[in-house]
């Protein structure tokens, strides 16, 4: 068991912290600020310091008391490079951005756990050598939400986003329903030379055949009975951005034929116009559908499928990675504790362990799902038992 010491501004924070730590058998004490954490170091001492960046000049620039003695991790509500730099040449044992990865942060803890014991007293002068610079976890500035998972196949996937998106071929995503096909869409787009513009999604499943046209296209007033005014259709609207045609595998073949044409000389015309108008897109497509099967059926187009499928992005099943449930399953808790304004439940191992035994035929919606459920319905923490009897709808394999 380790003796930490929290030094945080935030209560959500400090709670959160605790709460998680003292799951993991550890022995905290938290603090608002710089004195009273001065007070209970003083008084009740501690292995570990987590303290807010903006009270670490204080124990390190200035000869802090802790410096030389107990390991200290600094956190930051907005990392900074030079300010990461400054904490580890003057003694801090790692330094992480806010909200933290809990991951990272138990791996320090160990880190520093095992140094201690190898150096007997944790003299800060015999391990400093071992340390590791950390780059602090990035955090969307842009509003959306990050792509969880450190899986093989989900890196994969970052890896071809972080490759694919500057760039402006057209990406067909390709996976099964619930596997997050659409947030993959949006990180193309936030990481693409076109961020600063729209990001206009179509679900093609959603739009009925006779009306798909209008809704990509626009029309004109009175192309139709129900036409009172000139509309803008989708293509427009993603003018200089990039359109999202989510399930295009449903799209009817007239539809087809069209988008096809809009593909290959950047034109369209509205429903009931005969004028062409001049559009800037990039088109992101998704389907959880074979389109080969789907071609070879004679219900989707093989030129529009070679002109949509440039780069091909599969996104995996939630069971072809169930490592990345106990960090799912995390930042879910995160999530929807926070929209309930609640503080997090601790999830027991035996419950993540339970959680990875079942099929997700629904994937990684169908697990928010029962996390959701979980939070509502168990007690003050989230076992196994609690597991087996509120996620009774997953199909067990």
């Amino acid at each position: 068991m380790t003796k930490i010491l929290i030094v945080d501004t935030q209560r959500s924070i400090r709670n959160i912290l605790r709460e998680r730590l003292e799951f993991e058998g550890h022995s905290v004490e938290t603090a608002e600020n710089l004195q009273e954490g001065l007070a209970i170091y003083d008084k009740k001492g501690c292995s570990l310091v987590i303290v807010e960046n903006v009270f670490m000049y204080e124990f390190l620039e200035n000869g802090g008391r802790f410096t030389g003695r107990t390991p200290i991790i600094v956190s930051s509500g907005d990392p900074q490079i030079r300010e990461a730099v400054f904490a580890i040449r003057n003694g801090a044992y790692d330094y992480m951005g806010k909200p933290m990865d809990m991951n990272l942060l138990l791996t320090s803890i160990k880190e520093v756990c095992s140094e201690k014991k190898a150096d007997g007293n944790g003299n800060r002068s015999q391990v400093a050598a071992s340390v590791v610079f950390r780059k602090p976890k990035s955090q969307p500035k842009c509003g959306v939400q990050e792509i969880v998972g450190e899986s093989n196949e989900i890196m994969f996937v970052k890896k071809l986003i972080e490759k694919v998106a500057p760039s402006e071929a057209r990406v067909l995503i390709t996976g099964p329903n619930g596997t997050g096909k659409e947030l993959v869409a949006k990180w193309l787009h936030e990481k693409s030379l076109r961020a600063g513009g729209p990001f206009v999604e179509v679900n093609c499943a959603a739009i009925p055949s006779e009306l798909i046209e209008s809704e990509l296209f626009g029309h004109e007033k009175g192309a139709f009975t129900s036409a009172i005014k000139m509309r803008k259709g989708k293509f427009e609207q993603a003018h200089g951005g990039t359109l999202f045609l989510d399930e295009i595998g449903d799209m009817s073949l007239s539809a087809q034929s069209k988008v096809l044409r809009a593909l290959q000389e950047n034109k369209i015309t509205r429903v009931g116009s005969d004028v062409d108008i001049n559009v800037n897109v990039r088109v992101v497509s998704a389907t959880n559908k074979n389109l080969r099967e789907e071609i070879q059926k004679g219900n989707f187009r093989e030129d529009l499928y070679h002109r949509l499928s440039v780069i091909v992005i599969r996104v995996p099943a939630l069971v072809d990675r169930i490592d990345d449930i106990p960090l799912l399953v995390d930042h879910f808790v995160g999530k929807i504790s926070e929209e309930y304004g609640i503080n997090p439940k601790p999830v027991k191992p035996d419950a993540i362990a339970e959680l990875q035994s079942f099929a997700w035929t629904g994937n990684i919606r169908e697990l928010r799902n029962v996390m959701e459920r979980l939070i509502i319905l168990s007690g003050d923490e989230i076992t196994r038992d609690d597991v087996r009897a509120y996620a009774s709808s997953v199909v067990r394999q």
